[in-house]
């Protein structure tokens, strides 16, 4: 009995000592879990910050008035004014267009020819915040037929700064293909973004709305980032960059950058292999599929695809739009010389914020413009009167020309445009143009087939520029009038007596025209080519104009009579 005692009191002390020893080593690990959480602490402890925007800054088109807050961009700054609710508030922010039947009318410039299959923008917004963070999320409250935005970039720029950078850079966060959403109700779009080296608070939105049924409605923006740079973005995101085109014939070694050697076989020795044998149309041809940034580098290869890339032929269409974040002037420099045949040419977006400057842009066209017949430059923010003093001095054969959305613009400038007789297509959406300038235009550019005339404000009687048109644009094929103030019955009997070759004519939110009068009859009795007519918000359309057009206008194709209050009797 005693050894059995002595024994069990043996293992008992065992136990009792094992405790001991696993109580203090477990006491020595919560020691130093305590230290280390006290080093922990002496750091800065990072925390994010949520934004929403402070002030839109620019934007490409919006559904709205210039001149209230009913579906304007600027609705997209500050807290949500709808979300979480869906459907159509005025309280959002809306862009111009919706659905692909913009881009077929007839009045569309054709799309240009090597534009990047990953380029879906078709509308931008830039929205400003607060503070400088090193994005973690981007939140945009879509409350309408969600699924437009397709791309969303941050920009190095402090906008509120009196110190810019030297360098302004735009990083690409996140993009995508247009998609159309499975419900048009509200939701939260917050995809993956990338890390980014620097801090910002300006963002761009890009949108493509062409596979949409209906205008897409934006409420907010959050931006959510943290004030510390994140170890993840010490590396800098590589970027096309456009801007470096420079391809000297020192740096382009004489045995070429594409030697395809031949094997035992054939003892012929071809510095650039088989390329040597091809006609010179067929390489033409190959390296014309090629964007512009793939054939600038195409050229610096060897000497005989440096022939072929800065051949002149192959600029005779060029588009610069996908590329606004790294053009600059040093960029049409170096494109100069290749661009002496240019013909057509699309600037559209490009050289805000000093990028392109006034003297870059007039050397250029200088240069090159001698036989364009084509030139978009749409929400180019650093054009002068200079700029447009040297296109009509030297573009004398531009017969299509995009001023939308350059509302710098001074009204004095447009004068100008009348010296530019050949003109068909002239687009001054949203612009300062007023109305001696614009019947300037219209005396001495009687060719004119296609008229953008929308939300430009400051032009003060429409009656005499409808006038004007009856008078000298009988070739006019399109009219866009959207939210003209003052037109009238007697303006418009005169338009369609006048321009009865109209295939698309948009009076969207002419509130002057009253159907009382007789004034929609009488236009679908004047304009039996009528393809597309807006009547947008009209709110005095009847059954008795509807039924005048469907007599009369066999040809139309798009009808806009949105927010109409109608009996359809006839159908």
């Amino acid at each position: 009995m005693f050894p059995m005692l002595t024994l069990l009191s043996m293992f008992y002390y065992i136990c009792l000592r094992r405790r001991s020893r696993s109580g203090t080593r477990s006491e020595a690990l919560g020691s130093r879990r305590a230290v280390e959480l006290g080093q922990r602490s002496a750091l800065p402890i990072t925390v994010e910050i949520e934004q929403y925007g402070k002030e839109v800054l620019d934007f490409s088109s919006h559904y709205g008035s210039e001149n209230s807050m009913s579906y304007t961009m600027w609705n997209l700054a500050g807290v949500p004014n709808v979300y979480p609710s869906s459907g159509d508030f005025t309280q959002t922010a809306v862009f111009r267009t919706y659905g692909s039947w913009w881009e077929q009318c007839t009045s569309t410039a054709s799309p240009f020819r090597r534009t990047p299959p990953n380029f879906h923008s078709l509308d931008y917004l830039e929205l400003a915040f607060e503070e400088p963070v090193y994005p973690t999320a981007v939140e945009v409250l879509e409350t309408y037929h969600p699924g437009a935005v397709v791309r969303i970039l941050a920009c190095s720029l402090n906008p509120f700064s009196q110190n810019p950078p030297a360098d302004v850079r735009w990083e690409v966060l996140w993009a995508g293909k247009p998609n159309k959403a499975l419900t048009p109700q509200a939701r939260q779009f917050s995809p993956s973004i990338r890390q980014i080296s620097f801090a910002s608070n300006l963002l761009r939105l890009e949108v493509n709305n062409t596979l949409l049924d209906y205008y897409t409605e934006l409420d907010a923006v959050i931006l959510r980032g943290v004030r510390e740079r994140p170890i993840l973005a010490l590396y800098k995101i590589p970027v096309i960059d456009i801007s470096d085109l420079s391809d000297s014939e020192e740096e382009i070694s004489d045995a070429g950058g594409l030697c395809c050697r031949s094997g035992g076989e054939n003892r012929h020795n071809l510095g650039n292999g088989y390329f040597e044998r091809l006609p010179y149309e067929l390489i033409q041809l190959i390296v014309s599929h090629l964007p512009v940034p793939d054939l600038c580098r195409l050229a610096q290869s060897c000497k005989l695809f440096h022939k072929h890339c800065c051949d002149p032929l192959q600029y005779i269409q060029l588009s610069l739009q996908p590329y606004w974040a790294q053009l600059t002037d040093a960029s049409l420099s170096h494109l100069q010389s290749r661009c002496t045949l240019l013909q057509r040419l699309n600037m559209s977006w490009t050289g805000n914020r000093g990028a392109v400057t006034a003297a870059g842009f007039c050397s250029f066209m200088k240069a090159c413009g001698l036989s364009l017949v084509c030139l978009e430059l749409s929400c180019c923010h650093f054009l002068t009167e200079a700029c447009l003093e040297v296109i009509a001095q030297t573009c004398q054969c531009l017969q299509e020309l995009n001023l939308a959305s350059c509302d710098r613009l001074q009204p004095q400038t447009f004068n100008l445009i009348a010296k530019l007789p050949n003109l068909r297509r002239l687009v001054l959406y949203r612009t300062k143009v007023e109305q001696s300038a614009i019947l300037s235009i219209l005396t001495f550019c009687p060719e004119l087939r296609h008229l953008n005339l929308g939300s430009c404000v400051m032009i003060e009687d429409y009656d005499v520029v409808a006038s004007m048109l009856s008078a000298r644009c009988r070739s006019l094929r399109s009219l866009d009038l959207w939210r003209c103030r003052n037109l009238s019955e007697r303006g418009l009997a005169e338009l369609v007596s006048g321009c009865r070759l109209l295939e698309e004519l948009d009076l969207g939110w002419c509130s002057t025209l009253q159907s009382s009068s007789g004034c929609f009859q009488h236009l679908a009795r004047s304009l039996p080519r009528l393809r597309k007519l807006f009547l947008t918000a009209n709110r005095t359309v009847c059954d008795s104009d509807l039924e005048e057009l469907a007599a009369n206008c066999s040809a139309l194709e798009h009808l806009d009579i949105l927010g109409e209050i109608i009996l359809f009797n006839f159908f």
